[in-house]
């Protein structure tokens, strides 16, 4: 089959399957943690067991889709600037040849099925997932890519991804130190 569209739909289901996963261990999570605190006994008395569940899952799921939409997103801005800079195709015909690497994270989407009850496991596959599917990018890139031109958009796409990052965190940090000044001493 040679209909470039085959893989139209694989982000999307990736994107619903990762989102599962970490709902799933999310919502199992703040189970355990509303039990811990004792405002679990004060839920059920408005939402059956399966109903708060649900609730909680969909909420989850909800929040990760939107993340992990948005990172997908910004995930593409950064390659397609970095192949503006680097790259030598002027047609556009790397970007579809990419595409195909969509079953990576397809694959890597469903195998975090397995250890939705550790953060760790879903973490190590996501990020493993993720550097595979990078690999695979670059190798399919490299025939439009100088040597130079692979070096650069490799650099660019790591100093992108470390300053997105460091800014999160940056912002996190600020926000979390916020928070602790603002509650009143014991």
């Amino acid at each position: 089959m040679n209909n470039p569209y085959v893989f139209g739909y694989l982000p999307f289901i990736t994107i619903l399957l990762f989102s599962l996963t970490f709902g799933v261990f999310t919502m199992t999570e703040s189970i355990e943690f509303f039990k811990t605190i004792g405002v679990y006994s004060g839920m059920r008395e408005f939402l059956s067991e399966m109903e708060l569940k649900i609730l909680l899952l969909i909420v989850f799921a909800l929040i990760y889709f939107m993340a992990f939409s948005a990172l997908k997103l910004i995930a593409e801005t950064i390659h397609e600037i970095g192949m503006l800079f680097f790259s030598r195709d002027l047609e556009g015909k790397t970007i579809s040849q990419a595409r195909g690497g969509f079953v990576i994270f397809f694959v890597g989407a469903v195998i975090s099925a397995v250890g939705f009850q550790s953060l760790m496991l879903l973490l190590v596959i996501f990020i493993a997932t993720t550097f595979v599917y990078f690999i695979y990018v670059v190798f399919k890139l490299s025939g439009s890519l100088s040597f130079i031109g692979i070096i650069g958009l490799i650099a660019f796409e790591i100093i992108a991804w470390s300053l997105f990052i460091a800014f999160v965190m940056y912002v996190l940090i600020k926000l979390y130190n916020g928070i602790i000044a603002s509650l009143p001493l014991l």
